[in-house]
């Protein structure tokens, strides 16, 4: 389903972008507003950027992505290019839409300007990113921060009748530094300056077949982990004793909360991450001990009991319960499921990557049945 959006007419949009962009070459900047051969551009860093482009007739397309954009991170998922026209620059927008990269997609057509319809109150970060040019007085503001309001109002005029002059820029901008001749070349570029024509693109063509994702990344997280609270262990030799084994044991029973031996432990770990959740009798800290200091320890032990304990065909184990007592101890390792007295909030949880990393450091057989669901390819389907 799609909706209107309220944005300036494309001729005015791509006005005040454009005139923005002169400014930018005046004073040396190479950005954020700049306008190319196939349009106009705006970037801010690494992940706020923006493109608009022009088509025949009235027809113009507005894409981008903001650091906030909630649209990237919808669960479940929102297909910005669902009932959008054939004309838009697929070829462009689709390897986005598919990376997670795309925030927005507004395309302008008989007079108005539409996008498809977010669920609840998603917002894309479009509107916070363009704001000088959404409004004549923001654009104005963003000018007058150069120079003087009146240069500033007959420059945009002057930009509207695609009449702008050196004159009107040297106005606005003074200093030995202004580099007035870039700013013209930006603006002839743009259409603005007599004789001159704004750039349009050819229009698009939709492709046959897409990729479209179906599962939001929590919800592909989320049928792995219930795969793997479903999923039974392969039976394996148990590890032998190690003294690694000894250490961590120890190290429990010193930090028994009862002082009496009894401890819980229940660990996570794979190659680069590590966590832990307190069990009935969780280990305890010490009078003055720098904070974090036991996790810490608590970490070192365990991986190195994982790395003593791994196996070339086996593989490693993935969660660790150990309960302690003062003469014995009960230990517990899955290897391929994710064990009930690991609680699970459904938010949080082994990561795909990780996974992936330790099933392939296993040998075929050894990998459970839910190793297919890690494959990327999992979240998407092809759509026409």
């Amino acid at each position: 389903m799609l909706t209107d959006v309220d944005l300036p007419a494309p001729g005015l949009l791509w006005t005040r972008w454009a005139t923005l962009s002169a400014t930018c070459a005046a004073i040396g900047r190479a950005g954020p507003w700049t306008i190319d051969g196939r349009g106009a551009d705006f970037a801010e860093g690494e992940r706020n950027w923006a493109r608009f482009a022009l088509l025949d007739g009235r027809r113009a397309v507005l894409w981008g992505h903001h650091e906030h954009s909630a649209t990237t991170r919808a669960d479940p998922p929102v297909d910005l290019l669902t009932g959008a026209p054939d004309w838009l620059p697929w070829d462009n927008l689709s390897p986005l839409a598919e990376s997670d990269r795309l925030g927005f997609v507004i395309w302008h057509e008989n007079g108005r300007w539409s996008r498809v319809r977010y669920p609840g109150r998603l917002a894309d970060g479009m509107t916070d990113m363009l704001a000088p040019l959404l409004t004549a007085e923001h654009t104005l503001a963003a000018l007058g921060r150069l120079g003087a309001r009146a240069a500033a109002e007959e420059l945009i005029a002057a930009a509207i009748r695609a009449e702008v002059t050196a004159d009107h820029i040297a106005a606005l901008i003074t200093g030995p530094d202004t580099d007035i001749a870039s700013a013209v070349t930006v603006a002839s570029r743009a259409g603005l300056v007599p004789g001159s024509a704004a750039p349009r693109i050819e229009p698009g063509r939709r492709p046959p077949m897409r990729r479209v994702r179906r599962l939001s990344k929590g919800e592909h997280d989320r049928l792995v982990w219930a795969a793997m609270q479903d999923s039974p262990e392969l039976p394996r030799p148990a590890p032998p004793a190690s003294e690694e084994l000894d250490t961590l044991i120890s190290w429990l029973r010193e930090r028994a909360p009862h002082g009496d031996g009894r401890c819980t432990l229940l660990a996570y770990a794979d190659s680069t991450s590590f966590s832990s959740q307190p069990g009935d009798l969780p280990p305890g800290d010490r009078p003055g001990e720098e904070r974090y200091a036991a996790f810490r320890r608590l970490t070192e032990l365990v991986r190195a009991l994982r790395h003593t304990e791994s196996d070339p065909r086996y593989g490693r184990w993935l969660f660790l319960r150990m309960e302690t007592s003062a003469t014995g101890v009960r230990v517990e390792r899955r290897y391929d499921s994710w064990p009930p007295w690991w609680h699970d909030d459904g938010v949080s949880g082994p990561w795909r990557t990780n996974l992936q990393e330790e099933m392939a450091a296993r040998g075929p057989a050894w990998r459970p049945s839910w190793v297919t669901l890690l494959d990327p390819e999992t979240a998407y389907r092809p759509t026409s």
